[in-house]
This record gives C-alpha cells, sequence and structure tokens, in this order.
C-alpha cells in the first residue's frame, strides 16, 4: 500500500536512530537509483553523519522514518565510509538546486510502498521553482518524476542495475545473474565494485566464475580476487588452466600467492582442498575479552566467529602445537580477565588428506560449525566450514537447481 508524501528536505535533517531510539547520526542525504522497468526511481539508501564520518544506511535497515527519526531495525551499524558507485543520484548533492530549463529544482517527494512485509521508498514527485526578476515570489508547481526523464538517466542500465543490487543478499544476486545472458552478465560484472563483485562470484559454480571474469583486464581481475575468501578463491584458480594460475599468481601480493599454492596442491575431495586458512587464532595466555573483541570484528563470517583455535606461536596459519577450541558460547560465560588456556575444550581435528565424506561425519557427529585441520606434528592449517561442506555433499550445480529466493529487488 502506498502512503503519503514525504519531502526529502525533511529527511536530510531527521536524526539517525538505532533500534531503541537513542540518536547515534543524522540523516545528510539520500540514495536514488533509476527505477526498474516502468518502476520510479527507489532509494536504496541513506548517507548518514556518524562517529564524524559519512556512512551508508541500507534502506531495507530502516524500520521507521517519521518526524520524530529513522530508526534502524537492528542495533549494528556498518561504519564504513560513505563512497557513491556508478548509477547512484544522490538527492541532495545532485538533485537539490539543479536547473531544469528556466526551472530549479528545490525538493523531491517519496512514497513509502509496501510489498508484503517488505517497505520501500520511491521518488514519485519533483518540486521544481522558477523566480523571476520582476516579481517577488517564486512560483513553484509539483510533477511527476516521470516528466523528467533525463534526472535519472544512467550510464547504462547495468551499471542501474548495479547500484540497484548494491546491498542484496550475494546469493540472491547470483539468482538474478543466472537469469541473464552471458554478455549482460560481464556488462553487470563490469559495473560492480571489486568487493561485490567478489561476493558474487562466491555464489556462483567455478566454472560460470570463470566465463564471467574472462573478459576482466589483469589488473581489475586481481582487484576483485583479492577480495575473494582465500578458499573461494583457490576454487576458482582450480578450474582456471596452469598458465592462468601462473599469470594470476604473480600478480598478486606474495604472501597471498604462497597460501593459495598450498591450497592448490591438496585434492579438491579433501579437508585439505576445502579448508580455509582464514581463521580466529589467538595465544593461550591471550583473554576472553581479546577473543569476544576478535569474534565482533564484522568481516568474519559466522562459521569462523563461532570459535577461537588456541595455538602455540606462530599464531598464523601453519601455527604453533594446537590446544584446543574455544567456542564463543562459553566465552560468554566467563569473565573477560580469564585466559583463553582455561577455554578450550578438547574438539577433534583432522588431517589435510581427509576426506570431503569423513570431514562431514565429524561436523555431524560433534555438532560443530568448523573442524581444525591440522597436520601430524598438531600444527594447525586452517579449517572445514559447514557451509564448505554442504556446498561439497549437494554435488555439482546444486545451485542451478534452483532454491527459490525471494529477491527483494522486485
Amino acid at each position: 500500500m502506498a502512503g503519503e508524501l514525504i519531502y526529502a528536505f525533511r529527511v536530510m535533517r531527521l536524526p539517525l536512530l538505532d533500534a531503541g531510539g537513542a540518536t547515534i547520526g543524522r540523516i545528510e542525504d539520500i540514495v536514488v537509483v533509476s527505477g526498474a522497468g516502468t518502476r520510479p526511481p527507489r532509494v536504496v539508501g541513506f548517507v548518514a553523519g556518524s562517529q564524524r564520518r559519512r556512512i551508508f544506511v541500507n534502506a531495507n535497515r530502516i524500520a521507521h522514518l517519521a518526524s520524530d527519526g529513522a530508526r534502524l531495525r537492528s542495533w549494528d551499524v556498518d561504519l564504513a565510509p560513505f563512497t557513491s558507485r556508478p548509477g547512484e543520484v544522490l538527492v541532495g548533492a545532485d538533485l537539490i538546486d539543479r536547473k531544469v530549463g528556466d526551472e530549479t529544482i528545490s525538493d523531491v517527494a517519496l512514497r513509502a510502498d509496501d510489498h508484503g512485509r517488505e517497505r520501500y521508498w520511491e521518488l514519485v514527485k519533483v518540486r521544481l521553482v522558477r523566480r523571476n526578476m520582476l516579481r517577488r515570489k517564486a512560483s513553484y508547481r509539483l510533477v511527476d518524476v516521470d516528466e523528467l526523464p533525463g534526472l535519472f538517466a544512467p550510464a547504462s542500465e547495468m551499471a542501474a542495475e548495479a547500484a540497484r543490487l548494491r546491498d542484496v543478499h550475494p546469493a540472491e544476486v547470483a539468482a538474478i545473474v543466472r537469469a541473464l545472458p552471458m554478455s549482460q552478465r560481464r556488462q553487470l560484472a563490469a559495473a560492480m565494485d571489486d568487493e561485490r563483485l567478489a561476493d558474487l562470484l562466491e555464489e556462483l559454480p567455478e566454472p560460470e566464475q570463470v566465463r564471467l571474469v574472462e573478459g576482466l583486464d589483469l589488473d581489475r581481475l586481481v582487484g576483485v580476487l583479492d577480495e575473494m575468501e582465500l578458499d573461494d578463491l583457490a576454487d576458482l584458480l582450480g578450474e582456471m588452466s596452469g598458465e592462468q594460475q601462473l599469470r594470476i599468481l604473480a600478480a598478486m601480493d606474495s604472501e597471498d600467492a604462497d597460501v593459495l599454492r598450498r591450497l592448490l596442491s591438496y585434492e579438491k575431495a579433501t579437508a585439505g582442498g576445502m579448508m580455509t586458512p582464514e581463521v580466529i587464532v589467538l595465544g593461550p595466555t591471550a583473554t576472553v575479552a581479546d577473543a569476544l573483541a576478535e569474534i565482533r570484528q564484522s568481516h568474519w563470517v559466522v562459521s569462523i566467529a563461532a570459535q577461537v583455535f588456541v595455538c602455540q606461536p606462530p599464531l598464523k596459519p601453519p601455527t604453533g602445537k594446537m590446544l584446543g577450541t574455544a567456542h564463543v558460547q562459553r566465552l560468554l560465560r566467563e569473565p573477560p580477565s580469564m585466559e583463553l588456556r582455561h577455554c578450550v575444550s578438547d574438539d577433534p581435528a583432522v588431517g589435510p588428506e581427509t576426506t570431503d565424506v569423513a570431514v562431514a561425519e565429524v561436523l555431524a557427529s560433534y555438532d560443530m560449525l568448523a573442524v581444525a585441520v591440522c597436520d601430524s606434528a598438531e600444527h594447525l592449517l586452517g579449517a572445514v566450514t559447514v557451509d564448505d561442506v554442504l556446498d561439497r555433499q549437494l554435488g555439482v550445480g546444486w545451485r542451478q537447481r534452483g532454491v527459490t529466493l525471494r529477491s527483494r529487488t522486485a
């Protein structure tokens, strides 16, 4: 159901509220992209000032937008600095005071639209002002946005689509991409930033990943690959020819390249072939507070952040002797000053040559989200997470068989 008009000029002065109603910033601008098909331009998010920086707040995270402020659905806030992307228009910076013939845009009007459990905002009206030197009063008129189509003409349709998909879950983006012909897939990939394209690649089968990145030059390709998880990147490189692998590894950071060469040395259907070396490792004298601070880092996925591997130095795989696993649930029950050596569980580990089926059995038997991979000297090499085991056990092509995903871009 469509709501009443909300004028951008008012929105861009509202406080940004957390889920409890406390002020954590202020809305400074509104990010809009052209609508799909005949739909009006759509709000994808808001630029807010918080803790002396400009951040992006996804429109899907706003539970309530009214005169008292824009309230978030949850308590967490991504404080990464805002960067405008191709296909996006900033209402305050790009539209307000823009000339349209002999008139000037003085404001735009948004309307909330509810689709099931979702609410989003569309830009439906533009207020124009004409100032005449011979008259004291300016004249205003309100027009439908489709009367001014040039305001939101994107550089390309794929740039607009990339902007619309800015914060849609990568699995949903992958479902949308698979419905496109390859030429449009590559155009969309070219319009995405490196991090977003890396997220998309990780949700596609490796042969499709290879076809999607074939048209990228080496510098762009390395920039995208640097954003991928190392285990996913190893799987992608494993689908390429030896010559391609050598060219890419030579262009990468030498330390990452060495890790990738080690991962590529394992058979795919083994723990070594599935593991990630990017895990949380701390020493035995580190405290519960240290562990929880590391777990709170937003870049860790859930399965990795579920536990800390406690090892003797060095603390980067391959580590010193592994002493055990400190699970987050145990950490939450202990005092912050307690050392991790008092919190470890003697969980089973697997060797790098353990078969994928055996790894799955260990995870299922011990109800773990990740299992340590250790060599014969008990040095931690990495971990296999439950999502990678599921990916392996579901077999080739399960993504194409089509889990039906609810798209937030309709």
